[in-house]
């Protein structure tokens, strides 16, 4: 196999609409193995599956599954490398606990000795969870259990909430519950592709493999990329839209308006599976092309090239992503994309669907499972039936399981500790200390001497270095546990190889956790019955059961053929019926611009009855404006060789070489206003801090400034606001008011 650092995406194996996707299978391997063992992607979202290679107890190598419907054999950049991280010397082995100031190594025994006094120290309103996209759901279900049943406290959150918390919104704004519509088989049958805020070459690269093959292939789909950078998508494109930063919903509206005032609806969909057609062509009505072009700074001739792109494709496929998540206007501008497909009948068809895509990959599960705050199995808090269901499966009192209010989100859970409200906060699997935004405040509230922080974590991140007491944890391929992700496939992860030194399994740690805790149900039984992964998933799958996210038919044993499985089938409302029912939806819904929320009397005055809602909401300008201090709009983003804070991919030779510091992309125009030059090192700023980084002259729209976020040194969210979307809660990573100096 070829460097897949200069050839990310491999060799091309084209095919035709409606055919099969060619197999082509990756390998790398460091030795010959003596044996391979089950498991899929742990450093993105598209859920690919790999075979590990074993020789001696180590791992030596991956290989991607010939049989499984996600990848068909092929595997990122990061899935061919990035496994050697977790042989890393830096490897976290023993337990540690402040004493004197300092993180000292201790016994298992005495560190959780210690969490266990300060988390019965505390209420639960003083009892904070703050999870990750890469535990796996038998983890994740645990973990909710014993925040919701066994401590009661309402806030319980993942970093899911900085990725993929508007997918979530979306999908239960417009169809009842969470759970993607489309299939990446759709990618197979579609005549037109629209990547909405979405760089998938970088992001999910398996999955552009997938959709350059289509482009090689006879009867291509036409492609649209709305980018305010000139992305590998955006190159690739028929139509690329380089919007202004902030401005979605202008677009959205106005393409919306296009395919109304074309005829391009499906009006016998519309009148059976829709409500709210009306309200929507109102609002659109105010968004006429010119008008769009002035607010996206867009040239109208595009806009209408793309109405035309969207409107008249016979089988349109849409994915959305961060471009749209952590901008302004989210969930809204999200839902305008669900509006699309429901305006022109273009759901639960081959061909003819929405992926609202999840930056993670176990950002599914955190949802499913209620680690995201919400209840598990897509149930609705606000509806007392789905109370009642949930404590008798757990077997506690109603009043025990959080439900009055809605769940704390994660910026507010760290809002409340940097009041002092909350004083106890468990962070598994995650770096704060980098991603969030608005970092120094961040810093302040770790430092915080009322806090107590746990930190259960593989390496010694810059978070823990700010904790009371640090647990080592197993990862990928030293553990088993399914994990699921962006179109429902479930796949199982065996254990291949035994963690460093005393490093546990995330699952083993919240059981004795549980355990030392003594929770117990109403019946003086204990809460958490399960003990290994098998029963922690049964237990799940109890849960699960008769909900949209059903799994009492997917078991282990299941999971252990040569494909993942998807839960729900192929795709969901293939007969146009939604889960919109007000005694079964997940949520009552919101107002769009304020995030207040509906009422089951508002809900059923709707007269939903398994149709789905379209919505439209009015654009309004981004709560933070580029100024004559701060004249420029920055965005942050990924890229290929990277994930996240680089814990892992920053530990692996081949991928830390490709990326290894932070840089600045600046477009031409604005490096001559400037005085930049490549290479040139340029000082960013915002109100709230200031970056250093080397300048990369780009395609990418003048005024708008780019950085990858990965970098804890020089890092993009010392510039970030904290603000987030109404309804999802989301930050607006990609909003923050910049300026430019050139340094000597």
């Amino acid at each position: 196999m070829r460097d897949r650092i200069t050839d990310p995406w491999g060799d091309r194996t084209p095919y035709s609409p409606g055919g099969a996707w060619p197999v082509r299978v990756d390998e790398h391997t460091i030795e010959t193995p003596d044996h391979w063992v089950r498991s899929a992607s742990l450093l993105h979202s598209n859920g690919d599956a790999i075979d590990i290679g074993v020789r001696d107890g180590r791992i030596v190598g991956v290989r991607g599954r010939a049989g499984d419907r996600v990848n068909h054999g092929r595997l990122d950049p990061k899935d061919v490398y990035g496994w050697r991280a977790g042989a890393h010397p830096d490897r976290l082995t023993r337990p540690l606990v402040r004493v004197d100031g300092e993180l000292t190594p201790t016994t298992w025994d005495d560190a959780m000795r210690r969490v266990v006094g300060a988390s019965r120290a505390r209420t639960p309103e003083q009892t904070g969870f703050y999870t990750s996209g890469q535990l796996f759901l038998e983890e994740y279900y645990t973990l909710a259990v014993i925040a919701k049943a066994g401590i009661g406290t309402p806030h319980l959150d993942g970093n899911t909430r900085l990725c993929t918390a508007t997918s979530a919104a979306a999908l239960k704004a417009s169809f009842g519950t969470d759970g993607q519509p489309g299939s990446y088989t759709d990618v197979d049958h579609c005549d037109a592709i629209a990547l909405w805020g979405h760089n998938v070459a970088e992001t999910q690269t398996v999955l552009w493999m997938r959709m350059l093959d289509r482009r090689h292939g006879t009867n291509p789909p036409a492609m649209l990329a709305v980018d305010p950078r000139r992305t590998p998508v955006a190159r690739e494109a028929d139509v690329h839209l380089p919007i202004r930063p902030g401005t979605n919903l202008a677009l959205m509206n106005g393409l919306l308006r296009l395919v109304i005032d074309h005829g391009w609806t499906d009006e016998a969909y519309l009148a059976a599976h829709t409500v709210g057609f009306e309200e929507l062509a109102k609002v659109v009505d105010a968004y006429p092309v010119r008008r769009v072009a002035e607010i996206c700074d867009l040239r109208p001739a595009d806009i209408e090239r793309a109405g035309e792109l969207v409107g008249t494709a016979g089988r349109l496929l849409s994915t959305v992503l961060q471009g749209f998540y952590q901008s302004h206007q989210a969930t809204a501008s999200a839902v305008a994309v669900n509006d699309l497909h429901l305006l022109r009948g273009m759901i639960g068809r081959p061909g003819a669907g929405v992926l609202q895509m999840n930056g993670q990959p176990t950002a599914q599960n955190t949802r499913e499972t209620g680690a995201d705050g919400d209840l598990p199995g897509f149930r609705n808090r606000a509806n007392p039936a789905h109370v009642r269901d949930l404590a008798a499966l757990w077997n506690v009192d109603e009043a025990t399981i959080p439900h009055d209010t809605d769940p704390t989100p994660a910026m507010t859970i760290w809002e409340l500790a940097g009041k002092g409200a909350i004083t106890f906060l468990w962070i598994s699997g995650t770096n704060p200390a980098v991603s969030l935004p608005d970092l120094a405040r961040v810093r302040r509230t770790l430092a915080r001497p009322d806090l107590f922080v746990v930190v259960q974590d593989i390496f010694r991140t810059e978070t823990a270095e700010f904790a009371d007491v640090v647990l080592p944890a197993a990862t990928w391929g030293e553990k088993t546990g399914t994990f699921t992700n962006a179109d429902r496939t479930v796949h199982l992860s065996e254990k291949a190889v035994d963690p460093p030194g005393e490093a546990r399994p995330d699952l083993d740690i919240f059981l004795d956790y549980a355990a030392r805790r003594d929770f117990r149900d109403r019946d003086g039984s204990p809460l958490i019955s399960w003990t290994d992964p098998p029963s922690a998933y049964a237990a799940w799958q109890r849960c699960s059961a008769g909900r949209p996210c059903d799994y009492t038919t997917i078991g282990y044993d299941d999971l252990r053929g040569e494909s993942g499985v998807q839960w729900g089938g192929e795709r969901l409302y293939t007969g146009g019926v939604f889960n919109t029912g007000t005694g079964y939806c997940e949520t009552y819904g919101h107002d769009l611009v304020t995030g207040a929320p509906r009422t089951a009397g508002e809900h059923r005055a709707q007269h939903p009855d398994g149709r789905a809602f379209l919505l439209a909401t009015p654009y309004e300008p981004a709560p933070e404006e580029p100024s004559a201090d701060y004249p420029l709009r920055l965005i942050t983003g990924r890229t290929l060789s990277q994930f996240h804070t680089r814990t892992k991919t920053g530990r692996v030779r081949e991928l830390n070489a490709a990326a290894p510091h932070v840089w600045v992309e600046v477009s031409q125009a604005d490096a001559t206003e400037y005085a930049l030059a490549d290479g040139s090192v340029a000082l960013i700023e915002s109100a709230r801090g200031a970056v250093e980084a080397p300048v990369r002259i780009r395609d990418i729209r003048p005024g708008t400034v780019f950085l990858p976020f990965h970098f804890a040194r020089q890092a993009a969210n010392e510039l970030t606001l904290t603000t987030w979307d109404p309804v999802s809660k989301q930050p607006m990573f990609k909003l923050a008011a910049i300026r430019l100096r050139r340094q000597p």
